[in-house]
């Protein structure tokens, strides 16, 4: 009876309590009444509990103890095959459900972070805002994060993926003090102990441009050899991904430039492995990047529900990411 009701959620909650060996038992109970002789739950009890005794003692009556004598019986229907056929076949469908779902792949957007910029988040965020406006002409921009991507977003506009890279190239340069990467690379060769120290640089004062950050060791292949070093940094979820929901603006306005501009202009090398599934990302300094037509992000399709170009044939490539992918597949001998 239990098991009838809770299946069909009639008594749902208070039902749900109960364990599945005593929803059996009553289950049990109940059918046998139903479908035997029997007239009272104890006689019920003694039938299931001493089959081959014609009699048992109960020490609830008033007075004295008292034998009940209960009349031999033919077996009634056997009801607990049946009932745990159907409690199978009930968690199998659970099974089946649950694995569905995991296979499923989550919406990264689906719960969007909250963040509470202090004073040096916002000092950087505007500072870094006020060198990409420059790059468009002093172009107007709201003060604060959103204010930031909606600059990107003008940069993108109208340049094709090269000249995208190099605004972002001349957004860093400007940063950068006079003779910043000769000073660099003369402080700053490429070891094992500079590379571990940009990680941690990266994980203390980047927070703000792409959210929590943690330092990790990652292999690297150094001269030749394979060394473990602790200059992996992972970005937990990128908050510059998260805000602007394109890929392309991904891989040309953070990826290419940010790996650039350490590889080539610091002479540090950096690989960037964003995972678009959850919207975190590997920093790996001392990798060297692959060209972009070989790197795993190169045929990413767009986001299915943040692009206006999503409507796509989700099999084909973002045309965000390389705005030139024939010439750049010819260049390459892949056309």
């Amino acid at each position: 009876m239990h098991l009838y009701l809770h299946d069909y959620s009639f008594m749902d909650q208070l039902t749900d309590t109960l364990t599945g060996s005593m929803s059996l038992t009553a289950a049990t109970f109940a059918s046998v009444l139903v479908a035997s002789q029997l007239k009272t739950q104890l006689q019920v009890f003694a039938q299931l509990n001493f089959p081959h005794r014609s009699s048992i003692s109960c020490r609830s009556c008033i007075g004295r103890p008292q034998r009940h004598q209960f009349a031999a019986l033919t077996s009634p229907p056997s009801i607990r095959p049946v009932l745990l056929a159907r409690v199978s076949r009930e968690q199998s469908k659970h099974r089946e459900q649950s694995a569905e779902d995991n296979e499923k792949p989550q919406d990264p957007f689906e719960e969007l972070e909250t963040y509470h910029d202090n004073a040096i988040d916002k000092f950087f965020i505007n500072y870094f805002a006020s060198k990409m406006s420059k790059q468009l002409g002093d172009a107007p921009y709201e003060p604060g994060y959103e204010g930031f991507v909606e600059l990107s977003k003008q940069i993108m506009s109208g340049r094709n993926s090269k000249q995208q890279q190099q605004a972002v190239l001349g957004v860093l340069e400007a940063l950068m003090p006079p003779n910043a990467p000769a000073t660099f690379r003369r402080l700053f060769p490429f070891k094992q102990w500079t590379a571990e120290l940009n990680a941690a640089i990266t994980q203390k004062f980047f927070a703000w441009l792409v959210g929590p950050l943690e330092v990790q060791e990652t292999e690297v292949d150094y001269k030749g050899q394979k060394q473990t070093w602790k200059s992996g940094v992972q970005i937990k979820k990128c908050r510059y991904l998260e805000q602007s929901g394109c890929k392309g603006m991904c891989i040309n306005m953070c990826k290419i430039p940010t790996q650039t501009f350490f590889t080539d202009t610091f002479g540090l090398p950096l690989t960037m492995k964003p995972n678009f599934e959850d919207l975190s990302c590997e920093m790996v300094f001392g990798e060297t990047p692959p060209p972009i037509h070989l790197d795993e992000v190169y045929n990413e399709p767009c986001f299915t529900k943040n692009c206006v170009l999503a409507n796509r044939d989700p099999t084909l490539p973002c045309p965000k990411v390389d705005t030139n992918r024939r010439q750049t597949l010819k260049e390459a001998g892949m056309s």
